[in-house]
């Protein structure tokens, strides 16, 4: 008997959504960011109107959520933190104040990434011959950089402790033009890569591989917001370079304004957050 064979979609080496036939003439499909953020695949069958959801074991889908509660957590304080920020950088006091509170909001940045981080590594396997997801053990690490939710949520970590260099290092007074590009600025620069990176793979995991509008997909609205951040950022740090030759910087007022509207989106992606848990 010929039988459907598995069909996957994604971009490259990376698979996002996978669909195979199961033994009993029923098909399942397996989505990453679903089995990663909601512990759920779909199966259907001939003749059934509606898919049918499976989840995975009650320990995992604990696990997940508690993650995702975690993650949204952070990721709206580390926002509203950093739009603080920028408010007292333009409008307030011009010590230290601003920088105390970037700071702070970049450690809640780096709290967030690192639960997405491990939702990555202990999301939910696909079984293929059942059509359900198993759980694992628990773990703090590991190192799957096939895995595109794995790689976008590394990606993301890796730029928030990027950005710490950056917040810390803006602690420092007393630097030159050339002192502050260098050990402020490059930081800031690089760590906005790292988020436009992380964001353009989370884009290509909830499209499947071609990017696309899904306004009824609520994974797609928390990962277009949070680009729009990372793109708002960019600008930002752009704007925030420093010339040597004069000691100023690019446009104070583009700087600030991008890094409030860009801290605003990742605020209103951390509430979204909330709602896409399992």
């Amino acid at each position: 008997m010929n039988r459907t064979p598995a069909r996957s979609e994604g971009a490259g080496p990376f698979t996002t959504r996978l669909t195979w036939p199961l033994t009993d003439g029923r098909t399942a499909v397996w989505e990453s960011r679903r089995a990663r953020k909601r512990g759920l695949l779909t199966v259907s069958g001939p003749g059934e109107t509606a898919a049918r959801v499976r989840r995975a074991d009650p320990v995992t889908i604990g696990r997940l959520r508690g993650l995702n509660t975690v993650a949204a957590t952070a990721f709206t304080a580390g926002g509203a933190l950093f739009a603080l920020g920028a408010g007292v950088a333009e409008y307030g006091s011009h010590g230290t104040t601003g920088a105390w509170i970037y700071f702070v909001g970049g450690l809640f940045f780096n709290t967030g990434a690192y639960a997405c981080l491990l939702q990555a590594v202990n999301a939910p396997r696909r079984d293929g011959a059942s059509g359900t997801l198993t759980g694992r053990r628990w773990r703090w690490w590991s190192y799957e950089p096939g895995r595109i939710d794995w790689l976008s949520t590394f990606v993301l970590f890796a730029g928030t402790l990027v950005f710490g260099v950056n917040l810390l290092d803006s602690l420092l007074r007393g630097l030159s033009a050339r002192q502050v590009d260098r050990l402020v600025w490059a930081p800031d620069l690089v760590g906005c890569a790292l988020f436009l990176i992380s964001g353009h793979l989370a884009v290509v995991e909830v499209c499947h591989g071609r990017p696309r509008v899904l306004v009824h997909d609520l994974g797609w609205w928390i990962v277009a917001v949070n680009q729009l951040g990372s793109v708002l950022f960019l600008v930002s740090a752009l704007a925030a370079y420093t010339r040597p030759a004069t000691g100023s910087v690019v446009n104070v007022g583009i700087a600030n304004g991008a890094t409030l509207a860009g801290a605003l989106c990742f605020t209103a992606a951390g509430v979204i957050q909330f709602f896409e848990r399992p």
